[in-house]
């Protein structure tokens, strides 16, 4: 991943980035909590299916990854098309269509902020991730554009079914659990 004569900053950026999905996830959790929203939890529900379907999908594309040894062994999965990319692609998407699109949750604070701000933050975010596969030699080109191609085609997908009558199910259930909000 990284050799000696390497910025300690890079390194750790690196090794960081190894490590996004430990990262997006943990801040998932928190904001399902936080929020209390079944709407986040539909959200997080799709990430997991678009992480599922490209994973299904690798199994019948067979592409091998870049051959690479990574602390002291090889990674043995198939590499098209990237999860990360197809999964991080899907939270960018998701946000940004959430964010111009649906009302902002009762636990948010009703700002312009609110719906600018996660969309500032997810795209360079969700692109360093992107970028960072190539970077670690965990795929190749081809591999991350076919990832972020899955994650742009199942996001809108995902939202539409939240915004054409799965969003009425969600407010029941908010409503069956926490009461009026």
């Amino acid at each position: 991943m990284a050799d000696s004569s390497e910025s300690p900053f890079k390194t750790y950026g690196l090794r960081f980035l190894d490590e996004t999905h430990t990262v997006v996830t943990g801040l998932t959790a928190c904001f399902i909590l936080y929020t209390r929203s079944t709407g986040v939890a539909y959200f997080a529900g799709g990430a997991v299916l678009c992480s599922t379907t490209v994973k299904v999908i690798k199994r019948f594309v067979r592409q091998p990854r870049p051959v690479q040894v990574i602390r002291g062994k090889r990674k043995t999965s198939y590499g098209m098309p990237s999860t990360h990319s197809a999964t991080i692609t899907f939270f960018a998407t998701y946000i940004i269509l959430s964010c111009l699109y649906l009302p902002i949750h009762p636990t948010l604070p009703s700002s312009p902020l609110t719906r600018v701000l996660p969309i500032v933050i997810s795209i360079p975010w969700a692109a360093t991730i992107v970028v960072s596969r190539i970077w670690l030699g965990h795929h190749t080109l081809p591999q991350v554009i076919a990832g972020c191609a899955c994650g742009l085609v199942l996001a809108p997908l995902w939202f539409r079914l939240w915004t054409h009558g799965a969003n009425e199910y969600g407010r029941a259930i908010e409503h069956a659990l926490f009461g009026q909000r």
